[in-house]
């Protein structure tokens, strides 16, 4: 018997198929709900149900799940996101990427929690949603459009400019797998290749716009959490990747030159703040209703001109596209922001595929034959822009590169799979594990790949001061930043799933949902009973079905390594006599399959499984 639907929710997912250009709605069951919760809940279950074993990640019969949480829509700081998921075209296994900004909340609006979309338009199309209404219209003229420009003609052809957009540029109609999906000029869902997924399905924007929420059960309660998380916060001025770069390349954590390296000087030239004391510096932004503006805006004219409504490079994107490229002119790293977002392209695998692209260079193993003249040289500006530009459009050298490092080692060879920074074919979040060891397990073993947000950042718990929001779990003593023992695999289970959780939810991590914070906003929200144990369940049974996602898709334990690199030392700086132990990684990697219920090869045992209530 379908119940009717908790507070939050709106009780509807909005089926479409551009095949046969039909759509409908479907109801959603409030028992399903609480399972799932929604966000990344809404698409394991979903890819898992409805994907079938061996499916083309560019076919027809993949899915593309744009998936809403029960507290989407509220007026809750960090409350402003959303996950995209697919089969990767990247990886063959998970796809799932976060977002933020303002869709959610016209989406949420609009009269459903989710939309599942299959099949191929024979001709480029959009998707136009208003309240409770669905068409597909022809985007023939958008076709080749960068995404403002997108944007913009979206929203004179309905003649409303509070439409919000979830759209692709040149990089996810050309299928470069890891294309992701603007959100807006500035907000990516960046990982796995979900904008391939859109552009092989001739969709070029899901445009939204509605006018009614949902009711909540407690809004007295949801005010009282507001207000407890409306505080001034350290990444109101200058937003991630600001003054503290420098100490992140004092310790080691900054990847230099494909992760090779440690000495990085230019840090002091490329940081947010160096940004805020020019003249390119604009202001900060923000998501819906959220008070932390996290988001920095620039432009500037020359020698670029870089339009200020594709907003700034944040810590990913400086580290991926700057310090790990080698590059020292601040102005360089801005426009390939710009031109990222312009043509649909994540930052991060960008950044880190044409890193591994510049050492094959630099090893011989690419030439100027291979890029077409480009030299492809680490620190040459001019260089990354143009194999930006050729990455977006598949041509020349830029073919190649938009494949992603695993499939370029596999076809370069020579031993560069040993310097590829990837795990499963996703490229590694711009952190090194040779600072951070949970975080490297967590690259390990995530489903979707090297992923530094699904995470743990070590340092958080090696001080008694940030332990608090884990005492409810039984976490009381600080674990040592470099220690890959037991307690540090248990405080990582605890950490990933909490961020299941919150990509459920969907929160922002910046804003502290703890545990018994996220229980008792979930209640709140739905009405519900819940509370911290509940959560707990909810992540793994999540995680347990992404992992039988991957199992069905031909992954095995195997794939659960990190790259040679990282259990090498850098080549100076304060990691150049640190190397990691694959032994002790190898015995966490087993320690967390037993806490997670799985068997020592990573399958989930049957009995867990079942508990879980996993069809």
């Amino acid at each position: 018997m379908t119940r009717k639907t908790a507070g939050g929710y709106n009780g509807k997912i909005l089926r479409v198929n551009l095949s046969k250009r039909t759509t409908k709605a479907e109801e959603l069951d409030e028992l399903f709900c609480r399972r799932y919760l929604g966000g990344a809940g809404f698409v394991a279950y979903y890819l898992w149900k409805e994907v079938k074993k061996g499916t083309d990640a560019l076919g027809p019969d993949n899915r593309l799940i744009f998936a809403l949480g029960p507290v989407s829509g509220t007026n809750l700081p960090g409350a402003a996101r959303h996950c995209v998921g697919a089969k990767s075209p990247l990886t063959g296994g998970i796809a799932k990427a976060e977002v933020g900004g303002f869709w959610m909340a016209e989406m949420k609006r609009a009269g459903y929690d989710a939309i599942i979309i299959e099949g191929r338009a024979a001709k480029p199309v959009y998707l136009w949603i208003q309240d409770g209404k669905a068409e597909i219209r022809d985007a023939g003229h958008l076709w080749g459009k960068e995404t403002r420009e997108t944007e913009a003609a979206v929203r004179a052809e309905l003649g409303d400019d509070r439409i919000q957009l979830a759209m692709i540029g040149p990089a996810g109609e050309n299928l470069v797998r890891y294309a992701c999906i603007m959100h807006g000029c500035h907000d990516a869902a960046g990982r796995g290749g979900v904008g391939a997924v859109m552009g092989s399905k001739n969709l070029k924007a899901v445009a939204v716009r509605g006018h009614h929420l949902p009711e909540v059960a407690d809004r007295e309660r949801i005010k009282e959490i507001r207000q407890s998380l409306s505080k001034p916060h350290h990444f109101s001025e200058y937003g991630t990747g600001g003054p503290e770069l420098p100490g992140m390349e004092a310790v080691g954590n900054l990847p230099v030159r494909n992760f090779r390296d440690g000495l990085f000087p230019a840090v002091n030239q490329i940081h947010a703040g160096v940004m805020k004391k020019s003249d390119m510096w604009v202001g900060m932004d923000g998501c819906y209703a959220c008070p932390v503006r996290c988001k920095k805006t620039v432009r500037f004219e020359e020698p670029y001109r870089v339009d200020a409504a594709y907003g700034g490079p944040e810590y990913e994107t400086i580290a991926a596209v700057g310090s790990n490229c080698g590059m020292t002119d601040v102005k360089v790293i801005i426009r390939a922001n710009e031109r990222c977002g312009a043509y649909s392209l994540d930052t991060i695998s960008t950044g880190s595929v044409i890193a591994f692209a510049m050492e094959c260079y630099e090893k011989g193993l690419l030439t100027r034959k291979d890029t077409g003249g480009i030299d492809l040289r680490f620190g040459h500006g001019e260089a990354m822009l143009q194999a930006i530009d050729l990455i977006a459009r598949r041509e020349g050298i830029g073919a190649l590169l938009a494949e992603g490092t695993a499939r370029m080692a596999q076809k370069i060879g020579r031993g560069s799979a040993d310097f590829a920074m990837q795990v499963k074919g996703l490229e590694a979040g711009m952190h090194d594990p040779r600072t951070k060891v949970g975080l490297g397990l967590g690259f390990m073993v995530t489903p979707a790949g090297a992923d530094h947000c699904c995470n743990i950042m070590d340092a958080f718990y090696a001080q008694e001061p940030m332990l608090k929001p884990v005492h409810p779990m039984g976490i009381l003593d600080p674990v040592a930043l470099m220690d890959i023992g037991p307690h540090k695999v248990e405080l990582f289970k605890l950490s990933q799933s909490k961020a299941i959780i919150d990509d459920s939810l969907a929160t922002c991590v910046f804003l502290g949902y703890s545990y018994q914070l996220a229980a008792d906003t979930l209640a709140a929200v739905t009405g519900w009973d819940t509370g911290p144990a509940e959560l707990v369940k909810i992540a793994e049974r999540i995680l347990t079905v992404f992992r039988l996602f991957n199992l069905r898709e031909g992954f095995t334990a195997a794939d659960d390594v990190m790259p040679k690199r990282f259990f090498q030392p850098k080549t100076d700086g304060v990691l150049a006599d640190m190397k990691l132990d694959p032994a002790a990684f190898d015995k966490a990697r087993r320690f967390y399959y037993a806490l997670m219920g799985w068997d020592p090869e990573g399958v989930p045992l049957p009995e867990k499984v079942e508990s879980l209530y996993i069809e």
